[in-house]
């Protein structure tokens, strides 16, 4: 018989804790996917902007949590997790709410500027809920457990891009128009259409600022337990046991690498569907492809986080790795619907990846994995980087999506998803060696 599976995943005594942090979790999906049609809407709003400009969104965004993991981990050594909590929804409301003057202001320096603040805030949820969530138990079931809460933030990001479509996509005016019928408009008509996008793409970000304000409340009066790791090691040694570190240093690399592979999927997929439309006389609307990606994505999330009662989960990052890759392949190489469909099912083999890796790389660590966690937080600095580049590949022949065709048939817009393939091939390597080295164990 097996014994682990009698270990619950969620103790009764933690169990409303739980709840509460993995609610977090859920919170900053809503940010981050309301926030990834931006890229395409920005563009859109302000059409002077090139593919790369636009793409600084991603950038401004996900630099935050670069900046501010490490001062994050930094503060609730010194103080608590739930310190961390609340001064992380502090900056989340406060980024959000940036968004009036940067729309009154019509500056797209100022709407980045507010991303970032944003994002400096989710740096200290997740630099916070992550670790905390792995101690809430058995440290047998952690990385199930990490899973679990997971799972609830793909439920966030679809209500992102729901609040992204009906909220700020739909109602923009911009979109009403061509290039050309665009550009032919009178400077006081592109004032006023211009006015009024900005001050609609503010509108969702402003409201989501209150909701988190609710949050905050809610988490002041709920008592956090303290974690069996309160008697801190020092930060220099912290920094050694993980520097020697091997499974956790190729942990951040390859955190870094499926970041960047999920922002540019679920950011280019936009563009991808504008390309089709254009070059098929189609009409197909991006964000419900997105939002099908999402949906597959949580049921990949659940689905392994099942598989991980009963399979190593080094190797389900393996084979989910390998799953990518060549869907990835498959947006690349198909043209029209079939490479939409193997640019989606991108999701599900990447719904596992952030949690596992996570887990995985702070396995069996002590105090060391406050630090560690910041490092990892840090590795999302690869969703900054990775859509700067992709949006580069797509300017090389202009402004367009296809300016540009490789090989004589791929489009420049499809080509691009060749870097979501090359991270996606680091994450099964990592799986592949984090798994070889489990099984060296289990016979020792």
């Amino acid at each position: 018989m097996n014994l682990s599976k009698k270990i619950p995943v969620i103790s009764k005594e933690l169990a409303f804790q739980f709840i509460i942090i993995t609610i977090l979790f859920a919170l900053w999906g809503i940010a981050n996917d309301l926030t990834t049609p931006m890229v395409s809407t920005f563009k859109k709003v302000m059409p002077e902007l090139s593919n790369t400009q636009a793409s600084l969104v991603q950038f401004a965004f996900y630099f935050g949590y670069f900046f501010m993991a490490l001062p994050a981990a930094l503060f609730i050594r010194k103080y608590s997790y739930k310190s961390g909590i609340l001064l992380g929804l502090v900056l989340y409301a406060t980024g959000a709410f940036l968004f009036y003057p940067a729309a009154h202001y019509q500056s797209y320096t100022f709407f980045l500027v507010s991303l970032w603040v944003i994002t400096c805030g989710l740096a200290f949820l997740e630099t916070t809920s992550n670790p905390l969530i792995l101690f809430l138990g058995n440290k047998e079931t952690a990385t199930q457990r990490l899973n679990l809460a997971q799972a609830f933030n793909p439920i966030g990001a679809i209500t992102g891009l729901v609040m992204a479509q009906f909220l700020v996509i739909k109602e923009i005016k911009s979109d009403d128009y061509t290039q050309e019928a665009y550009k032919a408009l009178s400077s006081t008509e592109l004032a006023s259409i211009r006015e009024n996008d900005l001050g609609i793409i503010s509108i969702p970000y402003i409201g989501l600022g209150i909701f988190v304000l609710l949050i905050l409340i809610i988490i002041i009066f709920t008592k956090m337990p303290k974690t069996k790791q309160e008697d801190k090691m020092s930060i220099s040694e912290s920094f050694k046991k993980l520097f020697a570190n091997k499974n956790y240093k190729y942990g951040v690399v390859a955190q870094a690498f499926y970041v960047g592979a999920q922002i540019m999927c679920w950011t280019f997929i936009f563009q991808y569907v504008d390309n089709i439309n254009k070059t098929f006389g189609l009409e197909l609307t991006a964000t419900y492809y997105n939002i099908t990606a999402m949906i597959l994505f949580l049921l990949g999330r659940w689905i392994g986080t099942g598989l991980m009662k009963s399979i190593n989960p080094s190797k389900i990052l393996m084979v989910f790795g390998i799953g990518g890759v060549v869907c990835a392949a498959g947006a690349i190489v198909l043209q029209g619907m079939p490479g939409l469909i193997s640019l989606i099912c991108i999701s599900i083999f990447m719904s596992i990846m952030f949690p596992t890796i996570y887990g995985v790389a702070l396995k069996d660590m002590g105090d060391e994995a406050k630090i560690g966690s910041a490092g990892l937080v840090m590795a999302i600095v690869g969703g900054a980087l990775m859509p700067v580049l992709q949006g580069s590949i797509l300017d090389w022949g202009g402004a367009g999506f296809s300016d540009v065709t490789l090989f004589g048939f791929i489009p420049e817009v499809n080509f691009s998803f060749i870097l979501p393939l090359i991270c996606l091939a680091v994450v099964a390597l990592y799986g592949y060696s984090t798994y070889k080295a489990s099984v060296k164990i289990t016979k020792a």
